[in-house]
């Protein structure tokens, strides 16, 4: 029998027995199909996760006894703050799921010059919350009890002037500067990327100004939705934790 992880916003401890919210009662009872007895792994994203049974199933609620708590936190020593202009269809979908299983800390999507998908007021607050389940979904797949923040559609130059890290890169395929040059290792990282027509020559300057380094992933010119995957894997190998 498998074992899920399931998120939940409450607040966990052991030894305690609670009625688990709407959101996650349904996915055990409706979707999973769990009765009494089985059990299951919660985490709220406090970096821990807590082993529970099921005691109570009924038509809305699911009732669980947590049995303990167990500090495993699988973060990156490396935090990556990924800036992503907004793609079109499911290509953001996968972005922010791949991001997320790849260990970044932050993901802010954009609106750049030749971002197709114009998303404001009630869209842009569906987006999000559409894009925080896929969030919740990655981290309940891949083991992490620390959920990633998830901020709201900001303009690509807002988020360049703002971002805080220790090191900033702007992937640009026409830069000489790969990531081999890069002397010291950081501990953070902002990384900005462009939609499927790219960054503009203009927003390239303005990065470049805010302190953002050129940065180039080899000879081949990268899709939207692999670009943001090769960069962060790369940066995790180099100075995270896919190297151990």
């Amino acid at each position: 029998m498998r074992n899920p992880r399931i998120f939940t916003p409450q607040v966990l401890a052991s030894d305690v027995t609670l009625t688990l919210d709407e959101q996650a009662s349904h996915h055990l009872s409706r979707v999973l199909r769990f009765q009494t007895g089985y059990t299951l792994t919660l985490f709220n994203g406090d970096g821990s996760e807590y082993p529970a049974t099921i005691t109570a199933v009924d038509k809305r609620s699911v009732t669980v006894a947590i049995a303990g708590k167990v500090a495993t936190d699988r973060e990156s020593p490396f935090a990556i703050h990924l800036g992503i202009a907004i793609s079109k269809g499911d290509r953001m979908d996968l972005v922010v799921q791949k991001a997320v299983e790849l260990g970044v800390a932050s993901i802010t999507p954009l609106l750049s010059e030749r971002v197709e998908v114009r998303l404001h007021g009630e869209r842009a607050e569906k987006k999000i919350q559409h894009w925080q389940g896929i969030v919740i979904a990655a981290c309940e797949q891949c083991a992490r009890n620390r959920v990633p923040q998830l901020n709201p559609i900001a303009a690509l130059h807002d988020w360049i002037a703002d971002v805080q890290a220790e090191r900033k890169f702007v992937l640009h395929h026409r830069s000489a500067i790969q990531l081999g040059t890069v002397a010291t290792a950081p501990t953070s990282a902002a990384l900005l990327i462009g939609p499927e027509g790219g960054l503009s020559d203009s927003e390239i300057s303005a990065a470049e100004r805010a302190d953002f380094s050129p940065l180039r992933l080899g000879p081949r010119v990268l899709r939207t939705e692999t670009a943001p995957l090769a960069a962060i894997t790369v940066l995790q190998y180099a100075f995270g934790d896919l190297n151990r």
